[in-house]
């Protein structure tokens, strides 16, 4: 996981949107941050913390912006292995661990400046403890248990899903009264801890506007790791000794119920999007490293063996076939939405000290948060207070008939929005750059990038 997580991290110098906010929350002191906090991103508070710690130790660009979540990764990917083993012995721990680390939704997220992760990693080691402590019950594990769970939620809230995948383990184990109930507490407690930053955050909930029906592509990503999960969990499961856990009620409703879940409070208000839980791949993992473990055990028959070894040859070549292309394309600037550092780039190019800036919609102001200092010798004419004055992701704006009156007063503007086909915001200050630029201003050039566009206007005769 190391390897791969390494390999291409920078991302041929890319930077997307949501990894901008990261890189400029990272940057902000903890005054800075903690009243931008309690208007804004407190769901992922904890991570912006952590990871404003880390810059202060290493402020290496996009590699350092990747690293924590590369190394997150290779933590979970251990964790998977040990739960495997413990699951369903040694070498199925060992399969369990490869097919993790070869899903292509796991090395994305590991060269991803966000906090799925690190969440990943969190649930992985917190679903382990909860194997450990149901075959030897301890206070110990208990804490641990209770304190990774916690710790998962307090990154991203919706780690609390995972609970009921753990809650439907225990119950479908058929472990003990005594275990049970101890789970039902700790669970308790972690839910009781996670209220009042929920509370806090649900007045945040306009952020998740943007967000429509479940992606179709998502959708079908979760139904075909459903339904090849479900099928791995037909082939018989050797285990490495008595585990009182074990791997079906544990690997399926980590697999089925978190997706399954935020997927049917979609239906109350969209918020579905697969890396919120990102977690549920380990139960795909876990199912698919038996199903290894049984098709690749050795056979006493020669042509028994024989068959066998060119299943396993073609299953190699397929996957090869299937995952490199992949691989390579994760790794490159077009996997993502879009480009920040792309944007600065093409603003860079078309642009000359003292012209005009405009971000339509106020939102794209956010690329900006890759290299801040490219756009200070521009002037940019709707900002009424920065980012950080603010306390905001994107700044505050003028009134629309101020920022008319700025855009008249300048003779060349670069304007920094979506690419085509994108739906126009109607809010005031939006109509007001529209209207403006189109009666009072031609086009000079456009540069078209990964899900941007940047235009020079300027006044007729001034290109």
């Amino acid at each position: 996981m190391l390897v791969l997580g390494l390999w291409g991290i920078r991302r041929q110098g890319s930077m997307w949107r949501d990894e901008a906010v990261t890189y400029d929350m990272a940057h902000r002191t903890l005054a800075e941050l903690w009243p931008t906090l309690q208007t804004v991103d407190a769901v992922h508070g904890l991570y912006y913390v952590l990871m404003r710690g880390w810059f202060l130790v290493f402020d290496g660009g996009v590699v350092a912006l990747r690293l924590p979540s590369v190394c997150a990764m290779a933590v979970a990917a251990a964790g998977v292995t040990l739960l495997g083993r413990e699951l369903a012995g040694r070498r199925a721990g060992l399969f369990a661990g490869f097919v993790f680390v070869l899903l292509p939704m796991v090395q994305q997220y590991a060269q991803e400046g966000r906090s799925y992760a690190l969440v990943c990693a969190l649930v992985v080691w917190s679903t382990y403890l909860l194997v450990r402590v149901a075959a030897r019950p301890s206070r110990r594990l208990w804490a641990g248990y209770a304190a990774l769970s916690l710790a998962a939620c307090l990154m991203h809230e919706f780690a609390v899903l995972v609970l009921p995948a753990h809650g439907a383990a225990v119950v479908l184990s058929g472990l003990p009264r005594p275990v049970r109930r101890a789970w039902c507490l700790v669970a308790g407690a972690v839910i009781v801890a996670l209220v009042p930053l929920a509370l806090f955050s649900m007045g945040q909930s306009e952020q998740l506007s943007w967000l429509q029906w479940p992606n179709p592509v998502q959708l079908v990503t979760f139904t075909v790791l459903v339904l090849g999960g479900l099928l791995c969990s037909r082939v018989p499961v050797g285990r490495a000794g008595l585990r009182r856990l074990r791997l079906r009620p544990v690997a399926l409703p980590l697999l089925i119920l978190p997706t399954a879940l935020l997927v049917l409070l979609s239906q109350l208000k969209p918020m579905y999007v697969d890396r919120y839980v990102l977690y549920y791949v380990t139960g795909f993992a876990l199912l698919a490293g038996a199903a290894l473990d049984w098709v690749l055990r050795p056979a006493g028959h020669r042509g028994q063996t024989r068959r066998r070894l060119l299943f396993r040859s073609t299953a190699l070549a397929l996957a090869v076939t299937l995952l490199v292309p992949v691989n390579v394309f994760l790794r490159s600037p077009q996997s993502r939405t879009d480009d920040a550092i792309a944007v600065t780039g093409a603003v860079k190019e078309l642009s000359s000290p003292g012209d005009g800036l405009l971000f339509q919609p106020a939102r794209r102001r956010v690329w900006a948060a890759a290299a801040p200092h490219e756009f200070l010798r521009l002037s940019d004419l709707a900002l009424d207070q920065s980012p950080v004055a603010s306390h905001t992701l994107y700044g505050t704006e003028l009134s629309g008939d101020r920022i008319h009156a700025r855009m008249l007063a300048a003779r060349r503007i670069v304007a920094v929005g979506d690419a085509k086909g994108q739906p126009a915001d109607q809010t005031d200050q939006e109509i007001a750059k529209r209207a403006t630029l189109s009666a009072s201003f031609q086009v000079c050039k456009t540069l078209n990038t990964r899900g941007a566009q940047v235009t020079l206007y300027a006044r007729p005769g001034h290109c």
